[in-house]
């Protein structure tokens, strides 16, 4: 083999090297800026790519996921001139690799500087109290300036979250003496509302209890009414039926007597008697039939011849 084969195997090796090294796969998640001789040329999304050997350069490769920034502890004063520390979470994406590789320098830099004086601003228009009951306000504030901010360097701020909120040492002192006096205020209230609500109940069950019991004594008074009703309607009954048999007794009689056709000296006695009943009472007059007279005097009469 001669010098000029040799030369030429050697070319082709190298030529072979040279293409196969400028032969690029683009992940999913990755995004290439390309620079030919020193000028933005293109950007490579997911695939494969060739760049032209000594001309054109991978500027920068930049990840299209969301990223999280996780900023330390920025002091912070409120409206009510109370000095705090609070540290930063930002989720933020790229969503154009050019303005990312180009807009600004340090990006992760520049967001964090932007976000602490962002955030400084907020809270000096927020007292304490309203600074620590806040916190959706106050990220979606701060996510909403970092956005608009953060748009002309290809980056999309999706979420702001205060990580922590920490006041000073003898605010926080005083805001778990705070805490703790109300714990006790609600247990005291709850205690006595508990009281209150046993007493309640108790008055409640003595109320119904006395119900209870003068309905029974009602309801005993009235069986023993209805039972005095029932003794006398029987006793009643029992004279009425005495009665009735009396009379029937002496229809009876009587109707025996008509049936046996009693003569006049047996009705004579019989009115004898009646009149002798009579006359035994308390009247002061009494009016003598007619017959009776007549059976009188002739008494009278035989009563005379008699003791004569």
């Amino acid at each position: 083999m001669g010098p000029i084969a040799t030369t030429f195997i050697i070319i082709a090796i190298i030529a072979i090297i040279v293409i196969i090294s400028n032969v690029k796969v683009v992940p999913q998640t990755k995004a290439y800026v390309i620079e030919r001789l020193g000028t933005y040329s293109d950007t490579w999304k997911a695939g494969i790519h060739v760049k032209i050997p000594f001309i054109d350069r991978i500027a920068k490769q930049v990840s299209l996921k969301e990223q999280v920034a996780d900023f330390p502890p920025q002091p912070v004063i409120t409206k009510d001139n109370v000095t705090m520390q609070i540290d930063t979470v930002v989720f933020f994406q790229i969503t154009d690799a050019k303005l990312f590789a180009y807009g600004v320098e340090r990006p992760i830099a520049a967001i964090e500087n932007l976000t602490a004086t962002t955030l400084r601003n907020i809270i000096g228009d927020l007292e304490l109290d309203h600074t620590l009951t806040s916190r959706d306000t106050i990220n979606a504030k701060i996510r909403g300036i970092l956005d608009e901010a953060t748009d002309p360097w290809g980056i999309k701020v999706n979420r702001v979250e205060l990580k922590n909120i920490l006041p000073p040492r003898e605010i926080q002192d005083a805001m778990e003496k705070q805490m703790k006096a109300e714990r006790q205020r609600r247990e005291a209230i709850l205690t006595a509302e508990g009281e209150k609500a046993s007493k309640v109940l108790v008055a409640e069950g003595q109320k119904e209890s006395k119900i209870l019991a003068a309905e029974a004594d009602k309801q005993s008074a009235i069986l023993a009414a209805e039972a005095i009703k029932e003794a006398k309607i029987r006793e009643a009954e029992g004279e009425a039926e005495a009665i009735y048999k009396v009379g029937e007794a002496r229809a009876k009689a009587i109707e025996l007597i008509n049936n046996a056709n009693p003569g006049e000296g047996y009705l004579t006695m019989k009115k004898l008697e009646a009149f002798e009943a009579a006359s035994n009472g308390q009247a002061t007059k009494i009016i003598v039939p007619s017959e009776i007279q007549g059976v009188a005097g002739l008494a009278s009469a035989v009563k005379e011849t008699i003791s004569k």
